[in-house]
Parts: structure tokens; sequence; C-alpha cells
């Protein structure tokens, strides 16, 4: 068997994904700063290495809950609460990325997005250019989505998507999802204890694709596996490599491309009929 492991490291432009469940303290929904130090660490390692580097952050909106009083009784607008939330949390979150990130003596820069950002030719054209100078500059760009704006007929929905269409947009080598499982397994593994782990997909089969759609994750987070696996489908088809692994460990960045066994490694399999901005203008919502 080829060692698909071994290709790991010699990745030179990089994703990560980190969901908010990733992020916060279970107990209290707090921010968890050891493991934000521990991943800024890691990125900025990665940085050091002459790796280009992206993250995806969630968190935003719950941030901004944990920052604002909430006053209980009838929200009247669900919306406008959430856009709200995520209005004081997203520049919350990231004056905390901010100061870790200059601890480590790297500069980071904020990008939010939508889908109109995809959809949109110039937008798209910008967004590229933007990125590439980012690059250039050796800067960290974090990204997330513009949830202040966003309502469901621009969101992306869900950050494994989002990661997904900026890791395609950047033309990445590879993406890491870092969720609260291990990888991808046959059956839900917290339900089922004979359900199978899987280390590297080969191909993404219609049954694996239905297999997602059987089981969704944690409180805080929008996404469970189906989403994980769409994103698959999004990397894959436009050449990105990806590992979903567990963030238990933040340390699990460095393990991954290092070429250890770790986390479910799905091979790119570039397919020159899939149109990254139709893909994203036909999603609705989640």
């Amino acid at each position: 068997m080829p060692d698909f492991r071994e290709r790991l490291k010699d990745k030179k432009r990089i994703v990560i994904k980190i969901g908010s469940s990733s992020l916060q303290h279970k107990e209290t929904g707090d921010l968890d700063y050891t493991k934000l130090d521990v991943l800024v660490r890691e990125l900025c390692d990665l940085r050091n290495q002459g790796k280009d580097v992206v993250l995806v952050t969630s968190g935003a909106i719950a941030v901004g809950k944990k920052a604002v009083a909430i006053h209980p009784g009838k929200e009247d607008n669900p919306i406008a609460v959430k856009q709200a939330y995520a209005a004081v949390g997203q520049a919350r979150l990231m004056m905390t990325y901010q100061k870790i990130f200059a601890e480590y003596n790297q500069v980071a820069a904020q990008i939010l997005m939508t889908k109109n950002t995809i959809i949109d030719n110039l937008n798209r054209f910008n967004a590229q250019n933007t990125f590439a100078e980012l690059f250039k500059l050796g800067v960290i760009p974090i990204v997330n989505e513009n949830d202040t704006v966003a309502t469901y007929e621009i969101e992306i929905g869900d950050n494994d998507t989002l990661s997904a269409i900026v890791a395609s947009l950047v033309k990445a080598d590879l993406l890491i999802l870092l969720s609260d499982i291990d990888g991808l397994y046959t059956d839900d593994p917290r339900h089922n204890p004979n359900a199978k782990y899987i280390e590297v997909v080969e191909e993404l089969t219609q049954e694996l694709m239905e297999m997602g759609k059987a089981s969704t994750g944690s409180e805080s987070g929008t996404g469970g596996m189906n989403t994980k696996l769409q994103a698959a489908r999004i990397a894959g088809s436009t050449g990105v490599d990806m590992v979903i692994a567990n963030s238990k460990d933040i340390k699990i960045i460095h393990r991954i491309l290092d070429g250890k066994n770790i986390g479910t490694l799905f091979l790119a399999k570039p397919d020159s009929q899939f149109d990254l901005p139709l893909y994203v203008q036909q999603m609705h919502g989640h």
C-alpha cells in the first residue's frame, strides 16, 4: 500500500479548521485559553517552517453570548440577536487571537466571508488576491463566516464547508478539520460499539455520503459528520487532501504533518467538472 501519510510532510499550504466546541470549556462556555495558546503556537511553528497557513475558526456567536448578559424572555428577532452576538463576539475573538499571535511574533489578519464572496466572480477574484498577498507578507489569515450580515440566503452555514471552500479558493495542499471525534467511522461510535474506524478514504462513495447524514454532533457546533463529508467532497474535487482528527490534543497538528497515522485521511480526486461557485450557489444554508 502506498504511504499516503508520508506525502503529508511535503504539504506547503495548509488550512486548519477548529470548531467552537473545541475552543470552549464545556462547563461554562468560556474560551479555553490553554487550547487557544497551543493552537496558535502550532500554527506559528508551521509558518516558521515556511508553510502558508490559514485558520478557519468558529466561536464568534458563542463568545458574544458570554460577553453580553442575556435577558430571559422572548427574543423578538432571533436572527438579529444572533447577529448582534456575532458582532460583539467576532471582535473579542479576534482580539484574543491577535494577542496570542503577537506573543509568538506573528501577524494575523481577519477575513470574513459569505456565500457571495464565492459566487460573485469579482468578489472571488479579490478574495484570492487578498489571500495571495497575505501569504506573501507571511501573515496568517483567520477566516470566519460573516455572521453579522449573513442571513439564511447568503450564509454558508457551517465552518466545515467554509474551510473546504477556503482551501479550494487558496489552492491549499491540505485541509485539517479538528473536531470532537477521532475521524470517520462506519457508524456513530458513541451509539454503536461495533462502529469501525476508517483510516484512509480513497474514494468518496455515495454510501459514505449517506452514512454522514445519519449522524450529527455537539451542542455548540453546527456540523456533524455530514458537513465534514461535504467538506471532503469540495476539497477532494478541487485537489485538496483532507484529514479529520480529534481536537482533544491540539498538538495533533504537527503529528499529522509529520506523517503519523492520525485521523482519517481523505485523498483528493480532482474533478475537472466540479464548479465551486455553482456548488456554493446551490447549497442552502445548512
